[in-house]
């Protein structure tokens, strides 16, 4: 990804929406970024990379898990299913909870669901307790993400939100680069309940953190007087709902991020492992590389939108039909085995799917109104989680329906065609995009 196609295909792009390029309402507060905007989201952020560490724990530790509990591989994606689950299905919610009570106390909420979730987790023996355990998890992961923007928004100025955003996602990574170097580590040297109960009591540390320093926003931007009526959460979703920008953010976030997604939160290890002949250290180091090329995208998106609202759709567009290609040049490599240059080829290109999944909240950040910030970009925060579950779900049903009855590892060929089931929800994701971008286009005319 350069920045050279982004303005070839500058053409492409919709217009900026009037809200990104008009100047501030007069009277209207600013805020004052800085100093203390940095240090008010730097608590926040870290509650979001200490659920990014929860979130993509099982990722390194599915084949022991597998191991652990007795269970194939449709029962092992139920294990991401119902904690991406209960994420997407909590993400309207929370963005209701976000704007009627703040950032901070949704913050601490989350963290004390992380730390139960992942403590349950460690203890557990069975599958339907580890189960019930990675659903609490899902609980406290939903409360994070949402809540670091709103900090942004609140604290640092319109104009630079695109770019704190990228910065969000670029530490949440770093989250990932924890798990994909020290936890598949700790887990080989200390086994399944020492490394779990240890991920779960950094929850102490953080909650001291946001229950001591984090403010829900800077005075200069805090209401004075009375409150303002709340609209009813009905309405306040319906009026999310029927803004066009909050549709395409969602679309856009469901077809961006879900293949990355898939591949760090499960099916990675095993696919390089199973089907590659890969050792785990070669694997882990693939996955490394892949949080590494989704660090340098942020980076780079984010420079892009905050000089331009035009480098939008242009990058989703680029990432979505590279993806699509680079999957299927691997997929369709003679034999299944593709070389090892064109493994670390799509592990970079995916690299670039978290990155774009954000351009879609920057669509509903900029058509919305602040006071429903949190539920519109709940609602936009859905999709890639959607998309997610879609895609574990049918490579898991695949990969069984493909594998001798007591097999106990997958084909590399039996991959191969489950992987195939990525261009499902690409493919709706893709025109869906297309449809809501002529309408917005429409809109602005």
């Amino acid at each position: 990804m350069t920045v050279e196609p982004a303005r070839s295909a500058a053409s492409l792009s919709v217009p900026a929406p009037r809200s990104a390029v008009e100047p501030p309402t007069a009277g209207a507060p600013v805020p004052p970024g800085g100093r203390a905007a940095w240090l008010a989201w730097s608590v926040g952020v870290s509650v979001y990379v200490l659920a990014v560490i929860h979130r993509t724990s099982l990722g390194v530790a599915g084949l022991d898990a597998a191991e652990r509990f007795g269970i194939g591989a449709s029962a092992l994606s139920t294990f991401s299913i119902l904690q991406v689950l209960v994420y997407a299905a909590m993400q309207v919610p929370v963005g209701l909870l976000v704007d009627r009570f703040g950032p901070r106390r949704v913050l601490l909420l989350g963290v004390l669901l992380l730390s139960t979730g992942q403590l349950a987790f460690a203890f557990s023996s069975s599958f339907a307790p580890a189960l019930a355990s990675r659903a609490v998890l899902g609980c406290g992961d939903a409360m994070t993400f949402i809540s670091v923007l709103r900090i942004a928004a609140r604290w640092f100025p319109a104009a630079k939100n695109p770019f704190v955003a990228q910065l969000t996602g670029l530490a949440g990574m770093g989250g990932n680069l924890v798990t994909t170097v020290v936890l598949a580590q700790a887990l080989h040297s200390e086994g399944w309940t020492p490394t779990f109960t240890a991920i779960a009591l950094l929850g102490v540390a953080v909650f001291a953190l946001v229950a001591l320093f984090l403010k829900d926003a800077p005075a200069v931007v805090r209401p004075v007087g009375p409150p303002a009526a709340r609209p009813k959460v009905r309405r306040q979703i319906q009026d999310c709902w029927r803004e066009p920008g909050t549709r395409l953010g969602l679309w856009i976030h469901f077809t961006t991020q879900f293949p990355g997604n898939a591949f760090g939160l499960l099916w990675g290890m095993p696919y390089l492992i199973e089907a590659q002949g890969m050792s785990r250290g070669e694997a882990g180091g693939l996955l490394t590389l892949l949080v590494l090329s989704n660090m340098s995208f942020g980076f780079l998106f984010g420079r892009l939108l905050s000089r331009s609202a035009r480098a939008r759709m242009p990058i989703v567009l680029t990432v979505v039909a590279t993806t699509a290609s680079g999957w299927a040049l691997v997929l369709a490599w003679p034999g299944g085995h593709p070389p090892m240059w064109l493994l670390i080829g799509i592990i970079l290109v995916m690299g670039s799917n978290g990155p774009a999944s954000l351009v879609g909240l920057d669509y509903a950040r900029t058509r919305n109104p602040a006071e429903r910030l949190g539920t519109a970009s709940g609602i936009v925060n859905m999709g890639g989680f959607i998309g997610t579950m879609i895609t574990l779900f049918g490579i898991g049903v695949l990969l069984d329906a493909l594998s001798p009855s007591g097999a106990g590892a997958y084909s590399a060929d039996a991959f191969r065609w489950a992987f195939c089931w990525q261009y499902v929800p690409l493919a709706l994701g893709t025109a869906m995009i297309l449809r809501l971008r002529r309408r917005l286009a429409a809109a602005d005319a």
